[in-house]
């Protein structure tokens, strides 16, 4: 499935995992997390559909994606 939220994962020593976290859902501040950068992130993916199908289901308004800012090149 092609989610197009935003997926922040970050390394945590406090933890000794990798934190996920994301954006567009504030309703925590960490989601899942995984003992790898790749599990973090399937985790995070499993986290975007159930967050989705949830908000479907409850017939909620899902967030809007936050878009890309590109920074204009400087020469």
């Amino acid at each position: 499935m092609n989610l197009p939220y935003t997926i922040v994962i970050q390394w945590s020593n406090e933890n000794s995992c990798y934190l996920v976290h994301l954006p567009e859902f504030p309703s925590q501040t960490y989601h899942t997390h995984g003992e790898t950068y790749q599990e973090a992130l399937n985790n995070a993916q499993e986290v975007l559909e159930l967050l989705i199908e949830e908000y479907q289901q409850e017939q909620k308004v899902l967030p809007q994606p936050k878009p890309l800012i590109t920074l204009p090149q400087t020469a």
